[in-house]
């Protein structure tokens, strides 16, 4: 997917741990994880909203775009 969460940095550029971050977001630390590493397949915007808030960041700062032979559409039915 050409979309790359960067929740580690950020949380490294905080000092802050995912299970600090989860109460703090009231996610639970196994949804954040699945966030993190690049496995989910979405993301509320109530959640990304909680998770800048929390982070004191923009969202682009943690999604970013990378174009790749993955960027290929899919098909939809």
């Amino acid at each position: 997917m050409p979309i790359r969460v960067q929740l580690d940095r950020v949380l490294f550029e905080r000092r802050m741990s995912l299970t600090e971050l989860a109460d703090r977001v009231g996610v639970t630390i196994a949804n954040l994880s699945i966030l993190k590493t690049g496995k989910a397949r979405a993301v509320r915007f109530s959640t990304l909203a909680a998770l800048c808030r929390e982070l004191e960041c923009q969202p682009g700062d943690l999604l970013a775009y990378e174009a790749g032979p993955s960027d290929e559409p899919e098909d939809e039915p």
